[in-house]
């Protein structure tokens, strides 16, 4: 995922419903819809960035086409949209958000944005764990003068700070969304009483 426009399939058995969500993602993501799990399974592939999965549909449930995508281990930001009242099932499945349903655009374009920002962020993070190591290694075995005169040391060293001020940046767009900011105070919180 870039930070392009996210690539959203919408997987929602009323076909009204699902082509309201895509209007109204229409210039925030690039959505697409489909109207049943068997369709979501064929539709969905590698360029999908984020689905919209309802739960309850007739022939594959939402929660079938979920295990079946996590199965097949591909990379992509799930928010169930459902009539279905959530209750603790829900800590185990592997979805990274639960709108019930009735969704407001706002809500569903901010639910868009908040995953998409989230996974700028952790590509960003593999990104500079990843070149860090790579640092870490050369300070440790190449002698300083080597590091000074090489060309790839000085490009590697140039794209960690700028992805350092990437994700400085990220994490201000974060905790600038209330439901992070809580979350935020939350962790500090539990983190201060169990110290």
């Amino acid at each position: 995922m870039t930070t392009e426009s996210p690539r959203v399939l919408v997987v929602e058995d009323e076909p009204d419903l699902a082509n309201l969500y895509v209007a109204w993602l229409e210039g925030a993501a690039e959505p697409t819809a489909v109207y049943d799990g068997t369709e979501a399974l064929e539709a969905i592939d590698e360029d999908v960035d984020i689905l919209l999965l309802d739960r309850r549909m007739p022939g594959l449930s939402g929660d079938t086409v979920l295990e079946t995508i996590r199965e097949r281990d591909l990379d992509c930001r799930v928010a169930m949209v459902t009539a279905i009242e959530p209750d603790f099932e829900i800590v185990g499945m592997g979805i990274d958000d639960y709108l019930v349903k009735p969704v407001t655009k706002e809500e569903l374009v901010e639910t868009i944005e908040g995953l998409h920002l989230r996974s700028r962020y952790d590509e960003q993070l593999q990104e500079f764990f990843a070149l860090a190591s790579k640092k870490a290694l050369l300070d440790r075995e190449k002698p300083d003068a080597e590091r000074k005169a090489s060309h790839e040391y000085d490009r590697l060293e140039d794209r960690l700070a700028v992805l350092r001020a990437q994700l400085d940046e990220t994490v201000e767009e974060l905790l600038a969304a209330d439901d992070y900011r809580e979350l935020c105070r939350d962790l500090t919180r539990e983190t201060v009483l169990k110290e």
